[in-house]
């Protein structure tokens, strides 16, 4: 749960990064706490002050960044879920698949069902992409027998 000090300690946090990437020095930063929140200093500041800040320093130019992670890994819970997972993964090590990522499965999990997400896919819908992974795997299989094979 997030208290106070939490959101305090992120917001102040995030003033300073953005004033360090405007570059703004020592006078420039406290004159412009002053104007905005009547205070010279940042950890004076109420959240009000903070909320203030935030938004000049945003007008003056300052755009945070988003994190570069993924807010929310996508993990397999049900059996079925780790089994599309595993024939996905051995694609991609047979070369049959180019990007092993979450979401490239999640795009082909689309293409095949029409449902945004693994985890969303009732029985039905998993067994179908299940069954089409697995005769994607066989035809690949096959081919590749057929070329090892002398004319």
């Amino acid at each position: 749960m997030k208290t106070d000090a939490d959101q305090k300690r992120r917001d102040l946090a995030k003033i300073h990064i953005a004033r360090k990437e405007l570059a703004m020095d020592e006078d420039a930063y406290r004159l412009m706490l002053e104007s905005v929140a009547g205070v010279t200093s940042s950890a004076k500041l109420s959240a009000r002050g903070r909320a203030k800040v935030l938004h000049r320093l945003r007008q003056l130019g300052w755009k945070p960044k988003t994190s570069a992670r993924p807010r929310r890994r996508v993990t397999a819970r049900e059996p079925q879920d780790k089994k599309i997972r595993a024939l996905w993964l051995d694609l991609a090590q047979m070369g049959v698949v180019r990007d092993r990522s979450e979401q490239a499965l999640a795009r082909y999990v689309k293409r095949q069902t029409g449902v945004e997400a693994l985890d969303w896919l009732d029985g039905r819908q998993a067994e179908k992409v299940i069954e089409a992974l697995k005769a994607w795997r066989k035809r690949f299989i096959d081919a590749q027998g057929d070329t090892d094979e002398p004319a």
